[in-house]
């Protein structure tokens, strides 16, 4: 049998998933976005402490080094740090004290957390010792570990760039859609609100918005209103794109013929207009994301968005304004760093995706 006759007997999704592999940066978006979101899941298991541990004396403190093999074979271990300060600048510089070995395990025992209903107490890696404190990245100007703070900050970072985009989407779907389908007044009406919209200013109206926020809120409060302002302007290109697909599809035959057999406008929308154009919408989902994860992100690191105690990887990215902090301790750019690698990963997985949404079109 013909790879073309193989291909013929294929269902859409595995003729999808095949065009999808062939895509290698594709792959390793969709790799780096699983593990992504995986930290966001698991983030108590992962981070090797919770957001609220620190050492007061060992603030800007570097990255330990992890060895695994020592004088006596395999094990696992790091070394203790020692601070000296100069008495003339007053700078602190950071030596390795190999007299203090530091045992490191996995699944070891430390501080509580909650993961999908359950409280537990084991960390995917940390130091045998629970007394003991351990920097695998580094340590910020408070003495908190970078690496926990990371994991917890992808659970904030990562989620609102999900909800801004689920929030966008069934905006921009449904005005999108009326008013391609209606046209006429409807959509004049559509249009016009479109093109308010669009012609503001997207980072000024963001902060505007994130500025009125009450000072007085809660941090599950000021979380979904992050959300909401981030979505607030993202539905705007999708909902001109819906709407002039719908402009040109709504006197096919099919949807003629739909109309005439009794079907609602809602459900000619939802069975055959949505469906065919898919490949576009399953872009414009992914590749919406990285939009939002930023626009969070700019927010928090000028202070109006997720304001710590609370963490999010624009607010470890506030410590970067400081050049002179960053200078001494150039991990603290290491949140920035991950938002790199996620929005690229994210964009390589929406460029894959589109791509293959149509495999017959190679």
């Amino acid at each position: 049998m013909s790879t073309s006759t193989n291909e013929a007997v294929l269902s859409q999704s595995r003729l999808v998933w095949r065009a999808f592999k062939r895509h290698k940066l594709a792959m390793a978006g969709l790799v780096v976005t699983v593990l992504t979101y995986l930290v966001v899941v698991f983030a108590g298991f992962i981070a090797p402490y919770d957001t609220e541990h620190f050492v007061a004396d060992r603030t800007y403190a570097p990255p330990q080094a992890l060895h695994l093999f020592g004088d006596d074979g395999f094990g696992p271990h790091t070394y203790g740090q020692r601070a000296t300060q100069d008495p003339e600048t007053l700078d602190i510089t950071w030596t390795t004290d190999t007299s203090r070995r530091i045992d490191i395990g996995l699944f070891v025992k430390g501080s509580e957390y909650s993961v999908l209903g359950l409280t537990l107490d084991r960390h995917l890696i940390g130091p045998v010792d629970p007394s003991q404190t351990v920097y695998f990245l580094g340590s910020d100007r408070t003495g908190h570990d970078i690496a926990s703070l990371m994991a917890y900050g992808a659970r904030t970072s990562m989620t609102i760039g999900l909800l801004g985009v689920a929030i966008a989407f069934v905006i921009g779907i449904t005005l999108g859609g009326i008013s391609g389908y209606r046209a006429g007044k409807t959509d004049t009406a559509i249009q016009r609100v479109i093109e308010f919209f669009m012609s503001m200013p997207t980072l000024p109206l963001w902060l505007g918005l994130a500025a009125a926020l009450p000072t007085d809120w809660s941090a599950l409060q000021r979380y979904f209103a992050i959300t909401l302002i981030v979505a607030v302007i993202g539905w705007t290109d999708l909902a001109r794109v819906v709407r002039g697909r719908f402009l040109a599809l709504r006197e096919e035959q099919y949807v003629t013929a739909a109309r005439l057999d009794g079907s609602s406008a809602a459900r000619i929308i939802r069975r055959h207009l949505l469906p065919s154009m898919s490949s576009h919408l399953i872009a414009s989902l992914t590749l919406s994301i990285p939009g939002m994860i930023l626009a969070e992100t700019a927010l928090s690191f000028l202070g109006l968005g997720i304001q710590a105690p609370d963490v999010s990887w624009g607010v470890l990215l506030q410590e970067s304004q400081n050049l002179r902090a960053v200078t001494t301790a150039p991990w603290l750019l290491l949140p920035g760093l991950a938002v790199i690698v996620v929005v690229l990963a994210l964009n390589f997985l929406g460029d894959g995706l589109r791509d293959a949404a149509d495999p017959y079109s190679r």
